[in-house]
């Protein structure tokens, strides 16, 4: 079973406007549905709550671990898979996946390629049902991205 979930997409826009998209909490907070607190900062907790339909009630919570401009993105969130059960049980979910943002410029845009990894340190049933969810999520994501940002 692979330990990652990978999904790219070109993008046809410059690749400041997809960093400017990743990187600004409010722009970030309306493609990928989640009304965040606080601006992202390295080594700081990024708390919220989703707007996307239905999950409204799902609280956001990510550490940011690297802003490389124009480059790379990337934070660590609890491995639930939306299971609202377990985010909402009160008892910290010990694994936390890192999601990776990396923007290469193309000829006339951006490709945007999005990787979740650390999924080997989930313990089964969890870790299919997380990959199973998260997969779906960021194949909705990246094309969610993609509008946002030549729209």
């Amino acid at each position: 079973m692979p330990e990652s979930i990978t999904k790219s997409v070109d993008i046809a826009a410059p690749i400041e406007r997809v960093w400017d998209a990743l990187i600004n909490h409010e722009k970030f907070g309306t493609w990928f549905r989640v009304a965040l607190d606080q601006p992202f900062v390295v080594g700081q907790p990024s708390t919220g709550h989703m707007t996307y339909p239905g999950y409204e009630d799902y609280r956001w919570e990510a550490r940011v671990v690297a802003i490389e401009p124009m480059r790379r993105f990337a934070y660590e969130w609890p491995a639930t898979g939306g299971d609202k059960e377990l985010m909402e049980s009160g008892v910290p979910v010990p694994e936390w996946t890192l999601v990776e943002f990396l923007l290469e410029p193309t000829g006339d845009g951006t490709l945007l390629t999005v990787t979740e990894s650390g999924f080997d340190k989930v313990p089964e049933p969890r870790r299919s049902d997380v990959m199973r969810s998260n997969d779906g999520g960021w194949t909705e994501q990246v094309q969610t991205i993609r509008a946002y940002v030549e729209g």
